[in-house]
Protein backbone atom coordinates (compact mmCIF):
# COMPACT_ATOMS: atom_id res chain seq x y z
CA UNK A 1 0.00 0.00 0.00
CA UNK A 2 1.32 3.44 -0.90
CA UNK A 3 0.32 5.27 2.28
CA UNK A 4 2.89 5.92 4.97
CA UNK A 5 1.68 6.78 8.45
CA UNK A 6 3.22 9.55 10.58
CA UNK A 7 4.49 7.89 13.75
CA UNK A 8 5.03 10.22 16.69
CA UNK A 9 7.03 9.47 19.80
CA UNK A 10 3.82 10.00 21.76
CA UNK A 11 2.16 6.92 20.23
CA UNK A 12 3.79 4.64 22.76
CA UNK A 13 3.58 1.77 20.28
CA UNK A 14 6.28 -0.93 20.27
CA UNK A 15 9.28 -0.05 18.12
CA UNK A 16 7.86 3.39 17.39
CA UNK A 17 10.32 5.84 15.92
CA UNK A 18 11.63 8.35 18.47
CA UNK A 19 11.80 10.96 15.73
CA UNK A 20 8.52 12.24 14.29
CA UNK A 21 8.36 11.52 10.60
CA UNK A 22 7.23 8.95 8.07
CA UNK A 23 7.09 5.31 9.08
CA UNK A 24 7.40 2.95 6.16
CA UNK A 25 7.50 -0.67 7.24
CA UNK A 26 6.32 -2.63 4.24
CA UNK A 27 8.76 -5.44 3.52
CA UNK A 28 10.32 -4.12 0.33
CA UNK A 29 13.65 -5.55 1.46
CA UNK A 30 11.95 -8.95 1.43
CA UNK A 31 10.44 -8.30 -1.98
CA UNK A 32 13.88 -7.43 -3.31
CA UNK A 33 15.32 -10.65 -1.86
CA UNK A 34 12.56 -12.69 -3.53
CA UNK A 35 13.22 -11.20 -6.94
CA UNK A 36 16.99 -11.45 -6.58
CA UNK A 37 16.59 -15.12 -5.71
CA UNK A 38 14.43 -15.70 -8.76
CA UNK A 39 16.86 -13.80 -11.00
CA UNK A 40 19.81 -15.85 -9.78
CA UNK A 41 18.00 -19.15 -10.29
CA UNK A 42 16.72 -18.22 -13.74
CA UNK A 43 20.16 -16.99 -14.82
CA UNK A 44 21.78 -20.24 -13.67
CA UNK A 45 19.21 -22.72 -15.01
CA UNK A 46 17.94 -20.98 -18.17
CA UNK A 47 14.96 -23.33 -18.18
CA UNK A 48 12.89 -20.98 -20.32
CA UNK A 49 12.76 -19.73 -23.89
CA UNK A 50 12.75 -15.98 -24.31
CA UNK A 51 13.75 -12.96 -22.26
CA UNK A 52 12.89 -11.93 -18.72
CA UNK A 53 13.10 -8.39 -17.34
CA UNK A 54 13.52 -8.29 -13.57
CA UNK A 55 12.21 -4.93 -12.36
CA UNK A 56 13.46 -3.38 -9.13
CA UNK A 57 11.24 -0.33 -8.95
CA UNK A 58 11.96 2.64 -6.68
CA UNK A 59 9.50 5.05 -5.08
CA UNK A 60 6.42 2.85 -4.77
CA UNK A 61 5.20 4.70 -1.69
CA UNK A 62 3.73 7.88 -3.09
CA UNK A 63 6.53 8.59 -5.55
CA UNK A 64 4.97 6.84 -8.53
CA UNK A 65 8.14 4.97 -9.42
CA UNK A 66 6.31 2.68 -11.84
CA UNK A 67 4.95 5.67 -13.76
CA UNK A 68 8.43 7.23 -13.92
CA UNK A 69 10.03 4.02 -15.20
CA UNK A 70 7.37 3.60 -17.88
CA UNK A 71 7.80 7.21 -19.02
CA UNK A 72 11.55 6.56 -19.13
CA UNK A 73 11.00 3.80 -21.68
CA UNK A 74 11.05 0.66 -19.51
CA UNK A 75 8.38 -1.20 -21.51
CA UNK A 76 9.82 -0.48 -24.95
CA UNK A 77 13.48 -0.79 -24.03
CA UNK A 78 13.09 -4.28 -22.57
CA UNK A 79 10.28 -5.35 -24.93
CA UNK A 80 7.95 -6.27 -22.09
CA UNK A 81 4.80 -8.11 -23.18
CA UNK A 82 3.30 -8.88 -19.77
CA UNK A 83 4.14 -8.00 -16.20
CA UNK A 84 3.72 -9.55 -12.75
CA UNK A 85 4.07 -8.00 -9.31
CA UNK A 86 3.90 -9.17 -5.72
CA UNK A 87 3.47 -7.80 -2.19
CA UNK A 88 3.54 -9.55 1.14
CA UNK A 89 0.26 -9.77 3.03
CA UNK A 90 0.17 -9.66 6.84
CA UNK A 91 -2.59 -11.92 8.17
CA UNK A 92 -2.24 -14.30 5.23
CA UNK A 93 -0.45 -17.49 6.34
CA UNK A 94 3.12 -18.03 5.19
CA UNK A 95 2.95 -20.40 2.23
CA UNK A 96 -0.35 -18.99 0.99
CA UNK A 97 -1.25 -16.59 -1.82
CA UNK A 98 -4.23 -14.30 -2.47
CA UNK A 99 -5.36 -12.77 -5.76
CA UNK A 100 -8.41 -11.81 -7.78
CA UNK A 101 -9.19 -10.96 -11.38
CA UNK A 102 -10.27 -7.39 -12.14
CA UNK A 103 -10.08 -4.46 -9.69
CA UNK A 104 -7.73 -5.44 -6.86
CA UNK A 105 -6.65 -2.17 -5.24
CA UNK A 106 -8.09 1.33 -5.33
CA UNK A 107 -7.21 4.53 -7.10
CA UNK A 108 -5.77 7.12 -4.72
CA UNK A 109 -6.72 10.75 -5.18
CA UNK A 110 -5.79 13.65 -2.89
CA UNK A 111 -7.97 16.44 -1.54
CA UNK A 112 -6.37 19.66 -0.25
CA UNK A 113 -8.73 22.39 0.96
CA UNK A 114 -7.81 25.88 2.18
CA UNK A 115 -10.54 27.92 3.85
CA UNK A 116 -10.16 31.68 4.20
CA UNK A 117 -12.69 33.21 6.56
CA UNK A 118 -12.60 36.34 8.68
CA UNK A 119 -10.97 35.94 12.07
CA UNK A 120 -11.84 37.79 15.22
CA UNK A 121 -12.68 37.63 18.89
CA UNK A 122 -14.40 34.48 20.11
CA UNK A 123 -16.97 36.64 21.92
CA UNK A 124 -17.98 38.40 18.69
CA UNK A 125 -18.68 35.62 16.19
CA UNK A 126 -21.21 37.80 14.36
CA UNK A 127 -18.29 39.89 13.11
CA UNK A 128 -16.45 36.86 11.76
CA UNK A 129 -16.59 34.10 9.18
CA UNK A 130 -15.51 31.15 11.28
CA UNK A 131 -13.11 29.06 9.18
CA UNK A 132 -13.11 26.30 11.78
CA UNK A 133 -16.89 25.97 11.66
CA UNK A 134 -16.78 26.02 7.86
CA UNK A 135 -14.23 23.22 7.96
CA UNK A 136 -16.40 21.20 10.32
CA UNK A 137 -19.35 21.58 7.95
CA UNK A 138 -17.17 20.45 5.07
CA UNK A 139 -15.99 17.34 6.90
CA UNK A 140 -19.60 16.36 7.59
CA UNK A 141 -20.93 17.28 4.15
CA UNK A 142 -18.18 15.44 2.29
CA UNK A 143 -18.98 12.21 4.15
CA UNK A 144 -22.50 12.32 2.74
CA UNK A 145 -21.12 11.79 -0.78
CA UNK A 146 -20.28 8.15 -0.16
CA UNK A 147 -23.36 7.64 2.01
CA UNK A 148 -25.87 9.18 -0.39
CA UNK A 149 -24.39 9.54 -3.89
CA UNK A 150 -22.43 6.33 -4.45
CA UNK A 151 -24.31 3.18 -5.40
CA UNK A 152 -24.29 0.93 -2.29
CA UNK A 153 -23.09 -1.94 -4.51
CA UNK A 154 -20.02 0.08 -5.52
CA UNK A 155 -17.03 0.98 -3.33
CA UNK A 156 -15.64 4.37 -2.36
CA UNK A 157 -13.83 5.92 0.58
CA UNK A 158 -13.43 9.60 1.39
CA UNK A 159 -11.38 10.33 4.49
CA UNK A 160 -10.43 13.81 5.70
CA UNK A 161 -7.40 13.06 7.84
CA UNK A 162 -5.97 16.52 8.55
CA UNK A 163 -7.74 19.55 10.01
CA UNK A 164 -5.59 22.52 11.03
CA UNK A 165 -7.17 25.68 12.40
CA UNK A 166 -6.61 28.14 15.22
CA UNK A 167 -3.97 28.57 17.90
CA UNK A 168 -5.81 30.27 20.78
CA UNK A 169 -8.93 29.36 22.73
CA UNK A 170 -10.48 32.82 22.41
CA UNK A 171 -9.70 33.67 18.79
CA UNK A 172 -11.86 32.60 15.84
CA UNK A 173 -9.27 31.53 13.25
CA UNK A 174 -8.86 33.35 9.98
CA UNK A 175 -8.04 30.22 8.00
CA UNK A 176 -8.21 26.45 8.09
CA UNK A 177 -6.65 23.64 6.10
CA UNK A 178 -8.14 20.20 5.43
CA UNK A 179 -6.42 17.30 3.69
CA UNK A 180 -7.70 13.88 2.80
CA UNK A 181 -7.86 11.01 0.36
CA UNK A 182 -10.43 9.51 -2.00
CA UNK A 183 -10.37 5.81 -2.95
CA UNK A 184 -12.41 4.16 -5.72
CA UNK A 185 -12.39 0.96 -7.77
CA UNK A 186 -13.95 2.07 -11.07
CA UNK A 187 -13.52 5.07 -13.40
CA UNK A 188 -17.24 5.85 -13.12
CA UNK A 189 -17.16 6.18 -9.34
CA UNK A 190 -13.86 8.04 -9.51
CA UNK A 191 -15.46 10.67 -11.75
CA UNK A 192 -18.51 10.88 -9.51
CA UNK A 193 -16.43 11.43 -6.39
CA UNK A 194 -14.43 14.28 -7.88
CA UNK A 195 -17.58 15.92 -9.30
CA UNK A 196 -19.42 15.77 -5.98
CA UNK A 197 -16.43 16.93 -3.90
CA UNK A 198 -16.15 20.01 -6.10
CA UNK A 199 -19.89 20.67 -5.86
CA UNK A 200 -19.99 20.28 -2.09
CA UNK A 201 -17.02 22.61 -1.60
CA UNK A 202 -18.64 25.22 -3.84
CA UNK A 203 -21.93 24.89 -1.99
CA UNK A 204 -20.42 25.29 1.47
CA UNK A 205 -18.49 28.34 0.28
CA UNK A 206 -21.70 29.95 -0.99
CA UNK A 207 -23.58 29.04 2.17
CA UNK A 208 -20.99 30.40 4.60
CA UNK A 209 -19.40 33.25 2.67
CA UNK A 210 -15.93 31.81 3.14
CA UNK A 211 -13.42 31.60 0.32
CA UNK A 212 -12.53 27.95 -0.21
CA UNK A 213 -9.75 26.76 -2.51
CA UNK A 214 -9.82 23.10 -3.51
CA UNK A 215 -6.96 21.14 -5.03
CA UNK A 216 -8.18 17.73 -6.22
CA UNK A 217 -5.25 15.70 -7.48
CA UNK A 218 -5.49 12.40 -9.30
CA UNK A 219 -3.08 9.85 -7.89
CA UNK A 220 -2.50 6.17 -8.65
CA UNK A 221 -5.00 4.41 -10.93
CA UNK A 222 -6.95 1.31 -9.92
CA UNK A 223 -4.90 -1.89 -9.88
CA UNK A 224 -6.72 -4.10 -12.40
CA UNK A 225 -5.59 -7.70 -12.89
CA UNK A 226 -6.02 -8.99 -16.44
CA UNK A 227 -7.94 -12.26 -16.90
CA UNK A 228 -5.33 -14.37 -18.73
CA UNK A 229 -2.42 -13.24 -16.58
CA UNK A 230 -4.43 -13.78 -13.39
CA UNK A 231 -4.93 -17.41 -14.43
CA UNK A 232 -1.19 -17.71 -15.12
CA UNK A 233 -0.46 -16.32 -11.65
CA UNK A 234 -2.99 -18.64 -10.01
CA UNK A 235 -1.47 -21.67 -11.74
CA UNK A 236 2.04 -20.71 -10.63
CA UNK A 237 0.90 -20.05 -7.06
CA UNK A 238 -0.91 -23.41 -6.88
CA UNK A 239 2.18 -25.21 -8.14
CA UNK A 240 4.19 -23.56 -5.37
CA UNK A 241 1.71 -23.71 -2.48
CA UNK A 242 -1.00 -26.20 -3.42
CA UNK A 243 -4.58 -25.55 -4.49
CA UNK A 244 -5.88 -25.07 -0.94
CA UNK A 245 -3.41 -22.28 -0.23
CA UNK A 246 -4.33 -19.99 -3.14
CA UNK A 247 -7.28 -17.81 -2.17
CA UNK A 248 -9.57 -15.43 -4.02
CA UNK A 249 -9.58 -12.13 -2.16
CA UNK A 250 -11.95 -9.16 -2.14
CA UNK A 251 -10.73 -5.80 -3.45
CA UNK A 252 -8.65 -3.60 -1.11
CA UNK A 253 -9.07 0.16 -0.77
CA UNK A 254 -5.34 0.69 -0.33
CA UNK A 255 -3.37 1.85 -3.37
CA UNK A 256 -0.41 0.52 -5.30
CA UNK A 257 1.48 2.09 -8.17
CA UNK A 258 1.86 -1.25 -9.96
CA UNK A 259 -1.43 0.00 -11.42
CA UNK A 260 0.64 1.97 -13.95
CA UNK A 261 2.38 -1.22 -15.06
CA UNK A 262 -0.98 -2.93 -15.54
CA UNK A 263 -2.23 -0.01 -17.61
CA UNK A 264 0.83 -0.29 -19.86
CA UNK A 265 0.78 -4.08 -20.29
CA UNK A 266 -1.43 -7.04 -19.33
CA UNK A 267 -0.40 -8.65 -16.09
CA UNK A 268 -1.34 -9.55 -12.55
CA UNK A 269 -0.52 -8.56 -8.97
CA UNK A 270 -0.57 -11.14 -6.17
CA UNK A 271 -0.15 -11.22 -2.39
CA UNK A 272 2.11 -13.72 -0.64
CA UNK A 273 1.51 -14.61 3.00
CA UNK A 274 3.55 -12.87 5.69
CA UNK A 275 1.94 -14.74 8.58
CA UNK A 276 0.54 -13.31 11.78
CA UNK A 277 2.48 -10.05 11.71
CA UNK A 278 1.49 -6.48 12.45
CA UNK A 279 -0.08 -4.67 9.50
CA UNK A 280 1.83 -2.86 6.79
CA UNK A 281 3.27 0.48 7.97
CA UNK A 282 2.64 -0.38 11.60
CA UNK A 283 5.77 0.31 13.69
CA UNK A 284 5.76 -3.31 14.90
CA UNK A 285 5.56 -4.74 11.37
CA UNK A 286 8.26 -7.26 10.51
CA UNK A 287 8.84 -9.04 7.23
CA UNK A 288 8.78 -12.83 7.66
CA UNK A 289 11.88 -14.27 6.03
CA UNK A 290 10.11 -17.62 5.64
CA UNK A 291 7.97 -16.03 2.92
CA UNK A 292 10.98 -15.47 0.66
CA UNK A 293 11.11 -19.02 -0.73
CA UNK A 294 7.45 -18.84 -1.75
CA UNK A 295 7.80 -15.49 -3.46
CA UNK A 296 10.95 -16.55 -5.26
CA UNK A 297 9.39 -19.84 -6.37
CA UNK A 298 6.29 -18.02 -7.63
CA UNK A 299 8.30 -15.76 -9.94
CA UNK A 300 10.28 -18.74 -11.22
CA UNK A 301 7.11 -20.71 -11.99
CA UNK A 302 5.53 -17.76 -13.81
CA UNK A 303 8.58 -17.48 -16.08
CA UNK A 304 9.02 -21.20 -16.72
CA UNK A 305 5.31 -21.73 -17.39
CA UNK A 306 4.89 -18.69 -19.60
CA UNK A 307 8.14 -19.13 -21.52
CA UNK A 308 8.27 -22.91 -21.59
CA UNK A 309 11.46 -24.12 -23.26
Amino acid sequence: DMDALPIEEATGLPYASKTPGLMHACGHDGHTAMLLGAARYLAETRNFAGEVAVIFQPAEEGGGGADAMIKDGLIERFKIDQVYGMHNGPGLPVGAFAIRQGPLMASTDSVDITIEGHGGHAAKPHNCIDSLMVGAQLVTALQQIVARNVDPLEAAVLSICEFHAGNARNVIPQSAVLRGTVRTLTPKVRELMEKRVREVVTGVAQMTGAKIDLSYTRGYPVVVNHAEQTEIAIRAAKEVAGDANVHEMPPMMGGEDFAYMLEARPGAFIFVGNGDSAGLHHPAYNFNDEAIVYGTSFFIKVVENTLAA
